[in-house]
């Protein structure tokens, strides 16, 4: 079933975690979470959205270590990041979680877990592999996608937004999907700016595949919503950054 194409939100089936609620679930597995700089948690509890990534893994003889990216978009703007070392390498072999500000401490404490010697390190090419696991294919749903596409890009109020090259190309297309990629639902009554990155896939007649970005924000003066959409992630986040940093001193 698709998605509504004339509302200003959407409300997926189950609400996605919010910024505040991804950290309290961090800090509260985390054994050293108490290290954290109180500056560093005042930020984040002012942060509009979040995303979060593996960054590496080894696993080896029942032993394993992950390190996870967490990073929250704040209201002025900028990015904080958090970096969680999750492993078993404690007696009893029960998984700890471990939070860390800087990656140098993060390599410092992931240098201290009792790994075979061949455990690769942050710096090896071999962790580039990480990076470069190919993506679930998009479990596209036949529809009216061509008048998906054609919607999408009526709604867009940013003047960089995707012309009529585009807007041919989505006249192919004839299934589509729409997944959340960042941040969180805006609704209505509450206070202060949201953000949401939508990623708005297509695949077209001739099996081309296509993706357009679409930004839902309330960075707006009266705090309206407002749709901008963008041919690409890159382009999406940081209009993201832009806006929120353009409004950031009035945010609430």
């Amino acid at each position: 079933m698709s998605v509504p194409y004339e509302t200003t939100a959407y409300e997926p089936a189950e609400s996605p975690e919010s910024p505040e609620e991804h950290l309290a679930r961090l800090l509260g597995r985390a054994l050293n979470s108490f290290e954290l700089p109180d500056e560093t948690i005042r930020r984040l509890d002012r942060a509009l959205a979040h995303d979060s990534s593996l960054h590496s893994a080894h696993h080896s003889a029942g032993l394993h270590r992950e390190t996870y990216r967490h990073t929250w978009l704040l209201a002025d703007g900028s990015a904080l990041t958090l970096w969680e070392l999750v492993h078993n390498t404690a007696p009893g072999r029960d998984t700890q979680h471990e939070v860390y500000e800087d990656e140098e401490e993060l390599r410092t404490a992931t240098g201290r877990l009792p790994l075979p010697a061949d455990a690769p390190d942050f710096e090896l090419p071999a962790l580039v592999l990480v990076s470069h696991v190919p993506e679930p294919l998009h479990a596209y749903v036949p529809d009216d996608s061509a008048d998906h596409g054609r919607r999408l890009l009526r709604r867009a109020e940013n003047p960089d937004r995707p012309g009529e090259d585009m807007a041919d190309l989505l006249r192919m297309a004839f299934a589509h999907q729409i997944t959340q990629a960042f941040g969180r639902p805006c609704r209505a009554g509450e206070r202060g700016m949201c953000f949401s990155l939508y990623e708005h896939a297509f695949l077209l007649h001739d099996g081309r595949e296509l993706s357009l970005w679409e930004v839902e924000h309330t960075a707006t003066p009266d705090g309206r919503h407002m749709c901008e959409v963008y041919p690409s992630e890159e382009d999406a986040r940081d209009a993201m950054e832009r806006r929120a940093s353009a409004s950031g001193g009035s945010a609430g």
